[in-house]
C-alpha cells in the first residue's frame, strides 16, 4: 500500500492519518490551538517553506479541519480558523503533548503547561467513557469488528 492511498483503508485511524498524519500538520494544528491564524505567523513560528505550509493548510481545508476566512476586504486578507471538526482534534493534540511531557521533557519540565480553568490546576487529561464516566485505559477496552466490514480488518482481542 502506498501512503497516498491510505485514505482508502477501511480503518478510521488510517483515514485520519491521511489528513493529519504527515510532517508539519500536527504542528500547524498545535499552533491553531495556540491562537495562530495567519499564514505568515505559521511560517515564522514553524520555519517551514511557503510551499510546504501552503500544502498542509490546503489539506487541512480539504479535510474540513480549517476554514479560510477573510479578516480584511481591501486588500483582501484571509486567516485560517478551526472548524468544529478541527476543534474536535484538541483532545488528540493534548494527549500527544501530555505523552511528550511525560516521556520526552527534560529535567526542566515541559515547555507549556495546560491549566484547567475551572480548578486552576495543571491538566491531567484522561480517556473517559462517555456513557458511565469511568476513566479507561487500553486494557479496559474491547475492540469489535463492525459486521459491515467483516473480514476486512484484522484485530487482536
Amino acid at each position: 500500500m502506498r501512503w497516498q492511498d491510505i485514505d482508502q483503508q477501511p480503518c478510521s485511524l488510517a483515514r485520519t492519518l491521511a489528513i493529519v498524519g504527515d510532517r508539519w500538520t500536527l504542528l500547524v494544528l498545535r499552533d491553531c490551538f495556540l491562537g495562530v491564524r495567519r499564514f505568515e505567523q505559521f511560517q515564522e513560528r514553524l520555519g517551514v517553506t511557503r510551499h510546504v505550509l501552503s500544502d498542509r493548510l490546503r489539506k487541512l481545508q480539504e479535510g474540513g479541519i480549517l476554514d479560510k476566512v477573510a479578516y480584511q476586504e481591501r486588500p483582501r486578507r484571509e486567516e485560517y480558523r478551526l472548524t468544529a471538526r478541527g476543534r474536535d482534534l484538541y483532545p488528540v493534540i493534548v494527549h500527544l503533548a501530555q505523552w511528550g511531557d511525560t516521556y520526552l521533557a527534560g529535567e526542566e519540565g515541559p515547555p507549556l503547561v495546560r491549566i484547567h480553568r475551572q480548578c486552576g490546576e495543571p491538566l491531567a487529561a484522561q480517556l473517559q467513557c462517555g456513557h458511565c464516566g469511568e476513566t479507561v485505559a487500553a486494557r479496559d477496552i474491547r475492540v469489535e469488528e463492525n459486521p459491515y466490514w467483516a473480514g476486512e480488518i484484522l484485530i487482536n482481542n
